[in-house]
């Protein structure tokens, strides 16, 4: 534990807890053997699960200033809370962790980052809950189910905080707020959340920015019964970047998860399977080439697992070029065989609830630390 849902011999990545050949072979051998106690001193100390922390102490814990409300039963629309920082100097974060007080209950939560220039949900309260119905203003209504915001963290279930090497981190600027997105799921029991962030700083600023981006692909209707549907995004990078992870996110129908390099057949190194048109992208512009002129090469593949949304993050980090095209591949089972399928009759469209669907590809690139996110999608001629 925990689990590991990527396919093997598809990408090498830092986090992968599986266990060697010889390793299997050692715990089969001692299991058909009666699994024979050892010497209890040679034991190792009982497991101790965290409830707090996983990253070293935080240099600064910014809760939630008022905690939501979260009833036993019925769907929760998003909620949303903005906690400003106070930051008087621009910050640098080498390593944030999410931590919600009532994690049975989190579906799953976005930080994201509002510099002190943003228009984005500019007349939404500060320090109190709301949801899209709060809002008047139709731009902050608007704001509430798309922003181009920078992500801090996202958190789901089984995810991993941020920790980034020293040349590495995210950028906070003096003056922003962080807003919280939290999408809450009830159990029969009314409660309080009260989630927190986690931040530590880097001393000096870092000679690489991270930025979180995503491919998704909100266009799609599942019909009833499909076991095997098959949902497609692209986009290509407007500049030159290090990929440092990858972290697919589906609901309860979601099946396979892939990420692919689309390169054109001239330049096509070891081409692995062929490559469809695109459906669309978000953080990059999308394009697409006819079946025959491009293949791909994968870089994941992921039997996913709704209750372990996991950050694949690779050994080494991969430099993606300017007009680099990635593809993410989504299939979803809306079958009766699929045990979590909410209702295998209906069709399944983009949307909040579990019992809807997601299909979005985020990954996180290091680009150049001096770079504005904005400026960094300015495509050169």
């Amino acid at each position: 534990m925990p689990p590991w849902f990527a396919v093997p011999d598809i990408g090498r990545f830092s986090n992968d807890p599986s266990l060697t050949p010889q390793q299997i072979a050692t715990l089969s051998a001692w299991a058909a053997a009666g699994a024979p106690a050892g010497d209890a001193k040679d034991g190792p100390p009982a497991s101790r699960w965290t409830e707090s922390w996983t990253i070293p102490q935080p240099d600064l814990i910014l809760p939630m200033t008022k905690g939501v409300t979260i009833p036993a039963d019925g769907d929760v629309d998003y909620t949303y809370e903005i906690v400003p920082t106070h930051f008087t100097e621009d910050r640098w974060i080498q390593s944030v962790e999410v931590l919600p007080s009532l994690r049975p209950n989190v579906h799953h939560a976005v930080v994201y980052i509002r510099p002190p220039n943003s228009n984005w949900m500019s007349h939404a309260p500060i320090g109190i809950p709301f949801t899209a119905d709060d809002l008047t203003d139709p731009e902050d209504r608007r704001g509430s189910h798309w922003t181009d915001a920078d992500v801090l963290l996202v958190y789901a279930p089984g995810s991993s905080p941020d920790e980034f090497p020293p040349t590495m981190a995210k950028f906070i600027p003096a003056g922003s707020d962080l807003i919280f997105q939290m999408h809450y799921t009830t159990n029969g029991h009314a409660a309080t959340d009260t989630t927190r962030v986690g931040l530590r700083f880097a001393k000096t600023p870092p000679p690489q920015r991270v930025l979180t981006l995503q491919l998704t692909n909100d266009h799609f209707v599942i019909p009833p019964g499909a076991p095997d549907y098959r949902i497609e995004a692209r986009g290509t990078l407007p500049n030159d970047a290090l990929l440092l992870s990858l972290f697919p996110h589906m609901h309860l129908r979601g099946k396979r998860f892939e990420y692919n390099i689309v390169h054109p057949i001239d330049t096509a190194p070891n081409p692995t399977s062929g490559a469809s048109n695109a459906a669309g992208a978000s953080g990059a512009a999308s394009s697409e080439r006819p079946r025959n002129e491009s293949t791909v090469e994968t870089l994941l593949r992921v039997n996913y697992h709704f209750h372990w949304q996991m950050s694949y993050k690779l050994t080494q980090p991969l430099l993606l070029k300017a007009g680099t095209e990635l593809q993410a591949i989504a299939w979803y089972d809306n079958s009766k065989n699929n045990s979590h399928n909410p209702d295998p009759d209906a069709a399944v469209r983009w949307g909040d609830q579990t019992y809807d669907e997601m299909m979005v590809g985020f990954f996180d690139v290091a680009v150049d630390g001096n770079i504005d996110k904005k400026k960094f999608f300015e495509r050169k001629p």
